[in-house]
């Protein structure tokens, strides 16, 4: 039997994901109210969506850190779907996640997703402050043990309270893709996982929200 795991926040209208960066507006183009489009008693509903790449559960392409480097159109495949997942366990960390989390860990070609609780807040004022997050040498571990991408269930996967992002830095430099806002990851086993995360490709998109999901074989 497959089981799917849903690892992704609805995106809605006025939902703030990251604070200081616009909310969505989704309205109609076209909707069923519009009568004169069609033939009569036919309608479509046509959505207009705007906003930043950086909503909801998103993906981080290297052009994100790196000016010149691949947006989420040039991405393969193999690189975001139907990865070896394996979760981190780091809800005991309360914010620092090192690298003692990530060390003597089975990681090369793996999508390693670290479990830190903090997507319960999503939605509040609270989820944006006092965040967990990865350290510069965890995200240097995480390179040198081949992980092949890196998910976080936090506003972001480095410390927001200065202007550096050592993690991003670092595991976009190395071309490990970042997926930040993940949620669910209670739901998952520890090992044992596909997972995948697809977003459309968007030509000079540097960050893309992605329906992430679990698939688990039982």
């Amino acid at each position: 039997m497959t089981r799917l795991i849903d690892l992704s926040h609805e995106i809605g209208e006025g939902t703030i994901t990251y604070p200081g960066l616009p909310a969505p507006k989704i309205s109609d183009y076209i909707g069923h109210r519009t009568l004169d489009r069609y033939a009569p008693g036919t309608t479509f509903q046509i959505s207009r969506v705007e906003m930043v790449g950086n909503s909801g559960t998103y993906l981080d392409a290297p052009v994100h850190r790196y000016e010149g480097e691949a947006d989420v159109a040039q991405l393969p495949l193999e690189k975001l779907a139907n990865l070896d997942g394996i979760v981190i366990d780091a809800r005991d960390a309360l914010r620092i996640v090192d690298g003692s989390y990530f060390a003597s860990r089975s990681l090369r070609g793996k999508a390693v997703l670290v479990h830190t609780g903090w997507s319960k807040h999503f939605g509040t004022a609270q989820y944006g402050s006092g965040h967990p997050y990865l350290t510069e040498g965890a995200a240097q571990l995480l390179v040198e043990a081949g992980a092949a991408l890196v998910g976080i269930d936090s506003v972001n996967i480095d410390d927001t309270a200065g202007g550096e992002r050592p993690v991003h830095t670092t595991l976009l430099r190395a071309g490990v893709l970042i997926v930040e806002h993940l949620t669910n990851l209670k739901a998952l086993p520890a090992n044992g996982f596909r997972f995948h995360a697809v977003p459309p490709k968007v030509r000079g998109a540097a960050a893309f929200p992605v329906r992430a999901f679990a698939l688990i074989e039982e």
